[in-house]
């Protein structure tokens, strides 16, 4: 689908130079003198490469066309994460890497979406909370919410997160998987 310089937005998926590029950051510039433009950065889903392009207002990019389905995590092994559609209950693999440090969220029938593009998968997308465990936090001292309010956290799948002083060991909490943060103690 063609869209218009001026709509693209950060995350969207373009095509562009025979490859799938993801938007990191775009910023419209309306210069004095001559025309308008977007200035995008982006990064290739493939090479892992970056590219700083400038486009005018008046020119179109391809906008690369994504199939979503919903999955549900099974098991992982050294290299790759396993899913099982629920409908149909085919089972596909996917690279570690495409998931990254998100995928030590994944728990078991866990329903996630997964975006294909040319039948292959590129992105998992997770529920914007899961629940997770404490295993280790240090200790609240006294008086500290003077220099900062928040103390780092060691949970039951190996991440690590910034959280309240009150949060203890055992403790379980809902974290946002967008940007891996505290959001509350349940």
């Amino acid at each position: 689908m063609r869209i218009n310089a001026s709509e693209i937005r950060v995350g969207m998926l373009l095509e562009y130079k025979d490859d799938l590029w993801q938007v990191l950051k775009t910023q419209h510039v309306k210069p004095g003198k001559g025309g308008a433009f977007a200035q995008v950065e982006m990064k290739s889903v493939n090479k892992n490469t970056k590219l700083n392009e400038r486009f005018r207002s008046s020119e179109t990019v391809e906008k690369a066309s994504l199939e979503e389905t919903n999955f549900n995590f099974l098991y992982k092994d050294e290299n790759n994460y396993f899913f099982m559609n629920p409908k149909s209950f085919e089972q596909i693999e996917i690279k570690k890497d495409i998931i990254g440090e998100k995928g030590k969220l994944l728990t078991e029938n866990l329903e996630v979406s997964v975006n294909f593009y040319n039948d292959s998968a590129i992105s998992v997308n997770l529920p914007n909370q899961v629940h997770c465990k404490i295993e280790s936090t240090d200790v609240a001292l006294k008086g500290q919410t003077v220099s900062s309010s928040y103390k780092p956290a060691i949970l039951d799948n190996g991440l690590n997160i910034q959280v309240p002083p009150f949060i203890e060991v055992d403790d379980e909490i809902v974290v946002d998987t967008r940007n891996l943060e505290y959001v509350k103690k349940i």
